[in-house]
């Protein structure tokens, strides 16, 4: 099945412009789809389209995937309004070109990995709640928490007034008694906002530290906090395929 996708859409993945940019030029009469002129902001194209702009074909992005151990401090987005470091602070010149989007996010004192691409399609699916996606996450709980703490945690906490969060797997890591603090890791499958966090703080307590550091079947092995590394094709294959089957 040939996938289809908003016209506006597939300009701003072929860096022409910006999504709004793209409606604007397709308001202007300046984008022909297999020789005709496009307005309609809602028109879907495929792959195998011959998309203009002011006459000129465009060039296809060539998708790209990059896997960033994400330091605290950062937000998970391309700009910020309040004018805070974003992931893309952390690409190199040579990648800025990219019109990368993180695939979710992660809190800005949140550390850990995130997923870059300019693959709209990869996105929705890894991002769309129905996939069940495994993220894991190790947590510093700045509490001794005591057996039937975890065990509560195990079974579910009510977060956001009245949401049921519960986690797919909860493991104890380590009890620190000299800095009285307790190591989780904890994996869900959904993604709310800060739940985490907000899963500790509803057993009574608050999180010291929080990093993701398992995607689905990806880790963070080998790659440094502040570094990136492409996905190898067969991880792209896996995450498609895992996406799909889930």
């Amino acid at each position: 099945m040939i996938q289809l996708e908003r016209l506006q859409k597939v300009l701003a993945h072929a860096n022409v412009a910006s999504r709004r940019k793209s409606e604007k030029l397709i308001l202007e009469k300046r984008v022909k789809v297999n020789g005709k002129v496009i307005t309609e902001l809602g028109f879907k194209v495929n792959r195998n389209d011959q998309i203009t702009v002011d006459n000129k074909p465009i060039q296809m992005a060539k998708p790209v995937y990059f896997l960033l151990n994400k330091p605290t401090g950062y937000i998970s987005s391309v700009k910020d309004e309040k004018g805070r470091k974003t992931v893309m602070d952390l690409i190199e010149e040579e990648d800025k070109h990219i019109r990368l989007y993180p695939v979710g996010r992660l809190d800005y004192d949140t550390a850990g990995l995130l997923l870059l691409t300019n693959d709209g399609e990869l996105t929705n699916q890894l991002t769309h709640p129905k996939f069940h996606i495994e993220k894991e996450y190790l947590v510093r709980v700045d509490a001794i928490l005591i057996r039937k703490k975890i065990i509560e945690l195990r079974k579910g906490v009510t977060i956001d007034q009245g949401y049921f969060a519960k986690p797919k797997e909860v493991r104890l890591i380590e009890l620190n008694k000299d800095h009285q603090s307790t190591l989780l890791s904890i994996t869900l499958t959904e993604g709310k906002n800060k739940q985490v966090r907000k899963m500790i703080e509803a057993l009574g307590y608050k999180v010291k530290k929080l990093t993701r550091v398992r995607y689905d079947f990806l880790t963070l092995e080998g790659v440094k906090r502040g570094s990136y590394r492409p996905l190898k094709v067969h991880e792209i294959k896996k995450l498609y395929g895992h996406s799909i089957l889930k």
